[in-house]
């Protein structure tokens, strides 16, 4: 925003001004309205991932103690053996969703294949236990990543809207209020000049048609 002494006091610039107040206005309301959306968006992440985070702790408590039993019911030695013949999960790939603006990771794979679920079947039932919920396990882990890579992106989207919003309410649209106050000021300052003007011109313009009046009176009195 140029500063007073190079703004043009026309009419065209001070309805050009008074439409940009009126855009500036309309993108402030915007931007308020967007971080109340990510605001809220940013507090059901979080009850979700907070909801995540303890069940992740009570399913981690269930894998060891699954891995424990089957310890003591089929050995240490065949878990160990068996934990090296586990198939690959399937592979995670990282699509990106789009939340208020915001582009947020989904993780997508990192599930059991058909040949894990073969595998699986041959297993004693305490082994078979553990893995499955070591499996679910890694999945909550997962799920908990997404939750709070996406509670970092809107956290810092919010403060951007923040720092937007402030910046037009407290920063722009008050340089152009005060621009428009300026050209308004001047303009009113230029039309009484003119009117000022005008009138000593018309008085002049009295003095010199009585003059000539008086000139011609006397004239015909001579």
């Amino acid at each position: 925003m140029p500063s007073a002494i190079n703004i043009r006091p026309t009419r065209l610039e001070y309805i050009r001004t008074k439409r940009r107040i009126i855009i500036a206005k309309k993108g402030l309301k915007l931007l308020k309205l967007k971080r109340q959306a990510l605001i809220l968006e940013f507090f059901n992440t979080s009850k979700s991932a907070a909801s995540l985070r303890s069940g992740l702790q009570a399913e981690l408590i269930k894998g060891y103690q699954s891995i424990r039993m089957a310890e003591m019911l089929a050995g240490s030695m065949r878990l160990e053996n068996e934990a090296m013949k586990i198939p690959q999960l399937s592979k995670l790939q990282i699509t990106p969703k789009n939340v208020m603006g915001v582009r947020i990771p989904k993780i997508v794979g990192g599930q059991g294949n058909q040949a894990l679920t073969e595998h699986l079947l041959e297993l004693p039932p305490s082994i078979n236990e553990a893995i499955k919920a070591f499996q679910n396990v890694h999945r909550m882990v997962l799920d908990v990543a997404e939750k709070e890579t996406t509670l970092r992106k809107l956290l810092l989207e919010i403060e951007k809207t923040k720092r937007k919003s402030n910046a037009i309410e407290n920063v722009f649209i008050p340089r152009l209020l005060a621009a428009v106050k300026f050209i308004t000021f001047r303009l009113d300052e230029m039309e009484r000049d003119t009117f000022i003007m005008l009138k000593t011109v018309k008085r002049k313009m009295g003095e010199r048609e009585q003059e000539a009046i008086i000139k011609k009176e006397k004239e015909i009195v001579a």
